[in-house]
């Protein structure tokens, strides 16, 4: 099986989940083009061959110096019509939930989107994704040629396999498009986005007001940058944080090593966003909560006599 593996750069520099994109690919067997879209080279591509691309290609044009969506979308379809791939993988992020819908409407197919799990049977492409609040697993044959999918970030773990290898730069002749990016908001530096970060401390209404966030984020700080704090729909609907931190099905989908949801009740439409980390804790001082059902771990108090001294424990094992 041949595939295009899309990789994602921010100002100029390759992001860490493109080489989950890249590990997935290469379990698929077969051949593994890895491309991003640039002006130029984009810092840390070469590193895609680590993980098992068997080509690394920059496509290059002058409407890449910011995100350009249309353009880069044309671009990708055409590199996957001459290429004749069987299958493009993108990472289900902000910027592949945008571009692969694109790229497959341009290729006449449709996206297998938010998946879990790809693996082959018989030259059959199958796929995994939570259905019904990640209550169950649906696996998919997806009969489309190319299959497009979107994969859920920080499921497939990077794994290296071989040396970095060379990225080209290919230049390509495509319209701007109509759509222009007049502004991207990033977050302030040293926040990490709540989709990718492998400890996610999630704070629910149980918190009591805006202000005792300040506890959940001297948590993750302990964490030493591997953590993000997130939120329940009902507190950003009441303004306390923003909607980039919500977690949910309204919100973001999340699989992080380490979950942490604290005073957060667990309603269904919060569950289908986190149900899928690999460990759950729940902090809540009603012994009833929903929360407690998916929870590996759960702890029945006051989450701000807990959550101290949680912070104090992870702080020594961190030195």
């Amino acid at each position: 099986m041949t595939t295009l593996a899309v990789l994602e750069q921010r100002d100029g520099v390759l992001r860490k989940i493109s080489y989950e994109v890249v590990t997935a690919a290469q379990r698929l067997g077969g051949t593994v083009e890895a491309v991003v879209c640039g002006v130029g080279p984009v810092q840390g591509a070469d590193q895609a061959g680590k993980y098992g691309a068997d080509k690394i290609v920059t496509l290059t044009n002058p409407a890449f110096a910011r995100y350009a969506p249309e353009a880069c979308a044309q671009a990708l379809a055409e590199r996957a019509k001459q290429g004749g791939y069987q299958t493009v993988l993108f990472a289900a992020s902000a910027t592949g939930k945008d571009l692969a819908p694109r790229v497959a409407a341009k290729l006449g197919v449709a996206v297998a989107a938010d998946i879990t799990d790809v693996t082959t049977d018989g030259g059959d492409l199958l796929v995994t994704r939570p259905v019904y609040a990640g209550k169950a697993l649906l696996k998919v044959k997806v009969a489309s040629r190319p299959a497009v999918v979107s994969l859920r970030p920080n499921v497939f773990t990077p794994v290296e396999r071989r040396k970095a290898g060379a990225a080209e730069t290919v230049a390509v002749n495509v319209p701007a498009g109509r759509v222009t990016v007049r502004e991207i908001k990033t977050a302030p530096a040293g926040t990490l986005d709540v989709a990718e970060a492998q400890v996610v401390i999630s704070g629910g209404r149980g918190l009591k007001e805006p202000a005792n966030f300040k506890v959940l984020e001297e948590l993750a700080r302990a964490f030493g940058g591997q953590a993000a704090v997130g939120a329940s729909r009902a507190v950003v609907d009441m303004g306390w944080r923003p909607h980039a931190d919500q977690v949910g099905q309204t919100g973001k989908t999340v699989s992080p090593s380490l979950y942490i949801a604290v005073g957060i009740s667990g309603m269904i439409q919060h569950l289908a966003g986190m149900r899928t980390s690999k460990v759950i804790v729940a902090i809540n001082k009603d012994k009833d909560a929903p929360i407690f059902k998916v929870a590996d771990y759960g702890v029945v108090g006051d989450l701000f006599e807990i959550v101290p001294k949680l912070t104090e424990e992870i702080r020594k094992l961190h030195g």
